[in-house]
């Protein structure tokens, strides 16, 4: 249960029906908060809200063990941050029985059914706890926020207009007003229509969450009422008893109560290190975090097995924990929410200026000159007609419908966007800081480099070696490291990918001898067997040690071991794998694969074995040495005096066979992505945990570092003054350490952020959130991708987290975007995203013209110059939200106009989605033109339908009838009334109202091309075909037909139809419209200095 009390499990009360007692932490605990550095310095304002680190995590809990006792006395463990939380568990600690016996468990029949269930619903499924939704804010602002807050305002005011306003006793004799009831329900669909694609839109997101999660299923071994059983990790409880094998991923965190002497986990995926830990039964350290008897939640299993108790679940686990914190941090808001945002400010603030404009100009002038001419009502209804035409409500669900659109097209190149508003973000992204391991490479090792004393070769020429053994001296020198492979190795293949290549198959173990045995199966298949090569004993990999021994005795078949290795066949063959640095001081002898001779390890073949290690580690290699001797202990094999044999006298007087150099391979299109990177103008840094040497070795391979020079460090960032600006023309490297770090200060920081190409090596996760920290404080829009515990702090404070989908959950919870295939898809996501830019400034640019300029215009000339209403508000809103909204939609349809990766990142504080430019082009150059054409057909219908001219109406401010002329003459000389005026007007007013859907379709065809002609990228046929344009053309003039054509509209919303010639005059006008811009564009491709391209958006 997510939102179960975290102290449920652990308190010292625990409600179980069988009464478990739970034990009280025996240490008090000091107040040093978790969020404090070892050093006793606060992180940076802004840092308390990010997620705690493992590693940091666990130097506060030592810290905490070790602190001032007297400040958390009788402190209750719900008020505990997380360093006292953990400091305080004391499971790791007690022996076997006593921590089976508090948790009323049994080590071999584990808990019974019934107890199960009953430790289930009381303290819930182990599972994370997840961002709970207010659903009575989101619908609050789905349907008050942005636009809607203004439209709501002309909702109020239409139903005030509709009663009491128009009726008695403040309207003697009148009646409720009918289009005012109307035109409030039409907002009111208009506002629930916008609500309805951001709830959508809300709902798109959590249901990719949802998919996301569902990639990571997970059952377990457990032990109930005496049986083993699977059952999924969700339903473990504490007290359970886990067993874990080979390959397994700890379902929770575990008390280990039995282990194999090989069992070993692999704490990357919290810590980020590679190396992997020993498992035990004993208390290792005081730390929790630390102690190898606790096997922790999300990590694997790589060797061996073994048998632990739950102790904690869910959000009570060490990645629980973290995962509470990412999820409780607050949400950030994406670069596009910013944009839109400012542009709902502009609008608004444009809005309440042309409101009090008008209720000024009424209260100065028309309420006391002219009283006839506006009452109240109709001064309410012509502001909310400006309210209505100035907003263009069209654009919250023209930004919902591109988003949502552009996120489907993420998904087909293999990235999952989790929140729509994330991916245009993507595309301003001028810094990306990449994980090395798993994101950069394959996260899979591989033997690239073999060598011995006399020489150094790789594994296809062994291989080949091996297969046409015209050497017979070398063969069998090759064949010894063949085998000392196989044998000094606890990796076995899966099964079930055999048939698989080599490269490609599954192995059970840790990266290290997964990759020694995929290159010994490359050299060929073990054809030996046990029947010449029998295990007899090992001891695995440890920290202590640092070496692992296997050793053999021959089988039935004695000759294999005489042929390859000599030496006497009564003797045990004793493989020793490990470190150079580690194994050399304990060999005497090397083998020399020309000749297959041993010869004396002489400072000679020392300095030769070392010249190649250092150069095989500075391209990025692991090396390890693999040695063999013949020995025979005077002890019996099932002794403790026999490992101690072994241990102090086998590993001495040692053979070198040869050397091989592993490393993580970069994934094959690394090098390409990290181009198209840099070409769209985004820096490429790495930030590892890795040592310097590695990663700049990686960082050369996949041309994260392009110069021949080596990088700058520390020290040289030292000696550059910040208007060093000399230094920085060319291509500049900088390769630093966490530790380096940690000595800067802003103006050592200033100087970083201005390198083209960085290696952060040796970095922590509070390092890794640092360096995200210090380049968005200097303008950067970062970018962090990983797949790590480790690497979610960063992921959350990035601008755009990018995850990888084999990573951990809490990275995948942390992140804005979720990588599910090759990594070279962020360049094309980089690409859509900028396509998300482009097309949401084409809607709005469409959108601006008529559903805001051009309907503002009729309101002004009838408040200013005293003429007929040209345009009513029942006809704005239908262009707003109907007439226009669907040839909008069609613009995201739109591929891009030239190739976006060559343009620089959008620069967020200074390139905005509605800029000055853009107006202009909507307001002053296409909506002045609109506005022009459709108020011009407006006076010219009612010049041939009544005989009024402009002339007639400018300036009187009367609604009829005109001095001299009356209402006006029909065409055939009937004089008309003040109704067969309003009948005209009507129609005159969807004349109007035509003109501008009409000549919206000119506007259409121009906007989707900032610079290119319509002959050059037309939307017929070629790379820019978009045949919807003519969809949204034919519905919006569906829209129209209906509004003007039904009686009932025509009555209920004062209405008219339009008359067949004025359905076509329109067309050429927009194709008008369509030729100016057509000579605007070519003006700005001829003449690209001049003012008028200054200007051009």
């Amino acid at each position: 249960m997510p939102g179960a009390d975290p102290e449920k499990q652990i308190v010292s009360h625990l409600e179980f029906q069988d009464a478990v007692a739970v034990h009280q932490p025996q240490r008090t605990l000091s107040r040093r908060n978790s969020t404090q550095s070892t050093t006793g310095e606060k992180v940076e304002p802004g840092y308390e809200q990010i997620p705690i680190k493992f590693r940091t995590l666990s130097i506060n809990v030592t810290n905490s063990i070790g602190g001032d006792t007297a400040e958390t006395v009788g402190k209750k463990k719900k008020d505990m941050d997380d360093s006292e939380y953990f400091a305080s568990l004391s499971f790791h600690k007690l022996s076997n029985d006593d921590i089976v016996k508090q948790l009323n468990s049994s080590e071999k029949l584990g808990l019974d059914s019934t107890s199960a269930q009953t430790r289930l619903k009381l303290n819930g499924r182990n599972v994370f706890i997840t961002r709970r939704p207010n659903y009575v804010w989101k619908i609050l602002r789905y349907v008050f926020g942005g636009f809607c807050s203004i439209l709501w305002i002309g909702v109020i005011t239409y139903f005030l207009c509709w009663m009491p306003l128009s009726t008695p006793p403040i309207v003697p004799g009148g009646s409720p007003s009918v289009i005012n009831l109307a035109l409030a329900i039409v907002v009111m669909i208009a506002i629930f229509l916008q609500a309805s694609f951001s709830a959508f839109q809300d709902w798109s997101t959590s249901r990719v969450m949802k998919s996301i999660l569902d990639l990571l299923p997970a059952e377990c071994l457990v032990v109930r009422d005496g049986q083993t059983k699977k059952i999924q990790a969700t339903d473990l409880v504490v007290g359970d008893i886990v067993e874990l094998k080979l390959g397994n991923k700890v379902p929770a965190d575990i008390r280990l109560l039995q282990v194999s002497n090989d069992l070993r986990f692999d704490r990357a995926i919290l810590t980020g290190e590679a190396e992997a830990v020993e498992g035990a039964t004993e208390c290792t350290d005081d730390n929790y975090l630390e102690s190898k008897n606790i096997a922790l939640m999300g990590t694997h299993v790589v060797n061996g097995s073994g048998t632990g108790v739950v102790i904690l679940t869910g959000n009570n686990s060490v990645m629980g924990r973290i995962n509470k914190l990412t999820m409780t941090g607050k949400e950030k808001k994406t670069l596009i929410q910013q944009e839109i945002s400012r542009f709902i400010t502009i609008i608004v603030g444009l809005t309440i200026f042309l409101v009090a404009l008008l209720v000024i100009e009424w209260a100065a002038f028309l309420h006391i000159k002219y009283p006839d001419f506006q009452n109240v009502v109709a001064l309410l209804m012509n502001l909310m007609g400006c309210v209505v035409a100035f907003i263009p409500e069209g654009v919250p669900v023209g930004v919902a419908m591109t988003m949502m659109m552009i996120a489907n097209r993420m998904k087909k190149n293999n990235v999952l966007p989790k929140g729509l508003t994330t991916v245009e973000t993507l595309g301003c992204v001028n810094v990306i800081c990449s994980d090395k391991t798993g994101t950069l490479t394959q996260n899979r090792m591989f033997v690239v480099n073999t060598g011995f004393a006399d020489g150094e070769s790789t594994p296809d020429a062994c291989h080949d070696v091996l297969v046409t053994g015209t050497k017979k001296e070398l063969t069998t020198s090759i064949k010894q490291l063949h085998l000392a492979a196989y044998f000094c190795n606890n990796a076995s293949f899966d099964p079930d990918t055999m048939d698989l290549p080599v490269p490609e198959r599954e192995v059970n173990g840790d990266a290290t001898d997964s990759a020694i045995l995929r290159f010994a199966a490359t050299l060929g298949p073990d054809t030996y067997g046990e029947e010449a090569f029998v295990r007899t004993f090992e001891i695995p990999f440890n920290s202590k040690n640092k070496w692992m021994l296997a050793m053999y005795q021959a089988g039935t078949n004695a000759a294999p071991m005489k042929d390859i290795f000599g030496g006497e066949v009564r003797d045990s063959l004793v493989f020793v794998k490990g470190a150079p640095d580690v194994l050399m001081p304990k060999c005497s002898s090397v083998l020399c694969s020309e000749t297959n001779t041993v010869e004396p390890l002489t400072d000679a073949y020392a300095e030769k074995i070392r010249v190649l290690q250092e150069k095989w580690a500075r391209n990025g290699q692991r090396v390890l040495v693999l040695c063999r001797r013949f020995y025979a202990s005077k002890h019996p094999i099932d002794s403790n005096a026999f490992q101690d044999d072994i241990t102090q006298n086998a590993v001495q007087d040692l053979t070198i066979i040869g050397l091989v150099g592993i490393m993580d391979p970069p994934r094959p299109e690394i090098t390409h992505t990290i181009s198209e990177c840099r070409r769209a103008g985004a820096r490429f840094f790495m930030v590892t945990g890795d040592f310097g040497l590695t990663a700049a070795a990686i960082a050369r391979q996949i041309g994260i570092f392009t110069s021949s020079r080596d990088p700058d460090t520390y020290l040289d960032v030292t000696k550059v003054t910040r208007d060093d600006d000399e230094k920085f023309q060319g291509t500049t490297s900088l390769l630093l350490t966490g530790g380096d770090l940690l000595k800067f200060g802003d103006i050592e920081w200033d100087i970083v952020c201005k390198y083209e190409e960085i290696v952060f090596a040796r970095t922590s996760p509070t390092d890794k959130l640092k360096i995200v920290k210090e380049f968005q404080k200097r303008g950067g829009v970062v970018a962090v991708t990983g797949d790590g515990v480790n690497d979610a702090p960063a992921l959350k404070a990035a601008d755009v987290g990018v995850a990888i989908v084999t990573g951990s959950d809490v990275a995948i919870e942390a992140a804005d975007l979720v990588l599910m295939g090759q990594f070279d898809s962020i360049t094309e996501a980089i690409r859509l995203g900028r396509l998300v830019f482009q097309n949401l400034q084409k809607v709005i640019a469409y959108l601006l013209p008529a559903g805001s300029w051009s309907e503002i215009w009729p309101v002004l000339v009838n408040a200013f110059a005293g003429v007929p209403l040209p345009l009513s508000s029942f006809l704005m809103i239908m262009i707003c939200c109907f007439t226009d909204l669907f040839p909008a939609l069609t613009m995201i349809m739109e591929e891009e106009e030239f190739d976006l990766l060559s343009l620089p990142p959008r620069n967020a504080k200074r390139d905005h989605l509605i800029n000055l430019k853009i107006y202009i082009q909507s307001y002053l150059f296409m909506g002045s033109m609109q506005t022009i054409c459709s108020i011009g057909m407006f006076f010219y219908y009612l010049q041939s339908a009544t005989g009024l001219t402009w002339y007639d109406f400018v300036g009187t401010y009367s609604n009829g009838p005109w001095e001299g002329k009356g209402f006006g003459v029909s065409p055939d000389g009937v004089v008309l009334s003040a109704s067969d005026f309003q009948w005209q007007l009507q129609i005159g007013q969807c004349v109007t109202f035509v003109t501008l859907v009409i000549l919206q379709w000119g506007n259409l065809l121009t906007v989707r091309n900032k610079r290119a002609s319509i002959l050059q990228a037309n939307p017929i046929y070629g790379k820019r075909r978009n045949l919807w344009l003519f969809v949204g053309c034919a519905i919006s003039l569906i829209i129209a037909l209906i509004v003007t054509e039904i009686p009932w509209f025509n009555s209920v919303m004062q209405t008219g139809p339009v008359p067949v010639r004025h359905w076509f005059l329109p067309i050429p006008l927009a194709v008008g419209i369509l030729a100016i811009d057509e000579v605007r564009k070519i003006l700005v491709r001829s003449f690209p200095k001049s003012i008028l391209a200054k200007i051009a958006w």
